[in-house]
């Protein structure tokens, strides 16, 4: 049995129908007060495998709240990605999140990635807990975009993430030093330049 990791993930925000652009959505939203959870529960079976595969996929499950088309809706056969490549630059990375979300025998599908560059200014937290998000008609990304916002998380649910964290099938302390070393690596060769007055 292989070494993984799993953890669970709640981020919540602004969130409209009737949007196709993440910020026009969130700002909607606001004005409207609907409001889109996603309780995600992340599974990477293998780590080695998972560290080794340059897009860093795991599995994605959870739940949905949104109440103008329900709460606590069952999520499933989802995409998880941790810093894969966000284009040709190779100056950025992108944390992806797709769940399948059916309601009543019609599918949906919500994608939403975090976006993290080294843009300039202290933007790091911004970018490890900012969710662009999209609601697609239909089982992937290639349908129709009926919703959009921004989901985020906040301090408590940062910790409560970390209480979450847990090692699965032969998974050990080592394997918990492992994700944690490729993680913050990731975000010092993506942020320590601009420390230093450079860049990647």
């Amino acid at each position: 049995m292989s070494a993984g990791i799993a953890f669970e993930e709640t981020m919540r925000g602004a969130f409209a129908l009737g949007e196709t652009d993440p910020a026009r959505g969130a700002a909607a939203g606001r004005r409207a007060g609907t409001r889109l959870a996603m309780h995600a529960a992340v599974a990477i079976d293998d780590l080695a495998a998972f560290l080794a595969d340059p897009g860093h996929p795991g599995g994605l499950g959870g739940r949905v709240d949104f109440p103008p088309l329900g709460v606590d809706l069952a999520a499933s056969g989802g995409v998880f990605r941790l810093f894969s490549s966000a284009g040709d630059d190779g100056m950025g990375r992108r944390m992806v999140y797709e769940l399948a979300l059916p309601v009543d025998g019609v599918d949906y599908y919500l994608a939403g990635e975090k976006r993290v560059r080294d843009d300039p200014g202290p933007d790091l937290w911004r970018d490890t807990t900012t969710l662009y998000t999209r609601l697609h008609r239909g089982t992937d990304t290639g349908g129709e975009v009926v919703g959009a916002g921004i989901l985020e998380l906040g301090v408590p649910q940062l910790t409560a993430l970390l209480s979450t964290l847990r090692v699965t099938g032969d998974g050990d302390a080592r394997t918990l030093a492992a994700f944690g070393g490729f993680f913050f690596g990731e975000l010092w060769d993506l942020y320590a330049p601009l420390a230093r007055g450079g860049r990647p």
